[in-house]
């Protein structure tokens, strides 16, 4: 079964400390379950924001979408992005133990 991550990447508003990408949620699951699951964490991530009052929500593509969250100052925007695990060096050393 298939492992994903959803990454939320900040891309404006926030401040220089909380530029970095984090991961949302990580998961096993189709590629069809993965959406949904992306999309569920498009609708549910606040980052640190106390209140949002308006949540807007573009797709991007199937695995990607932009939201807009606006409290009542300000507004921000994130990329919630969807990635397949396709390499893991960890599983490539238990394989070799078992061989």
């Amino acid at each position: 079964m298939p492992r994903w991550i959803a990454l939320a990447v900040p891309v404006s508003g926030v401040s220089d400390a909380d530029q970095e990408a984090q991961t949302v949620t990580e998961f096993e699951g189709s590629p069809e379950e993965a959406e949904k699951v992306l999309l569920q964490a498009a609708h549910t991530y606040g980052h640190t924001i106390r209140k949002v009052r308006r949540r807007e929500i573009f797709e991007a593509s199937k695995r990607s979408y932009f939201i807009r969250l606006q409290n009542r100052l300000t507004s921000y925007g994130f990329l919630i992005q969807l990635a397949e695990l396709v390499h893991d060096s960890d599983t490539e050393d238990q394989d070799s133990h078992a061989a």
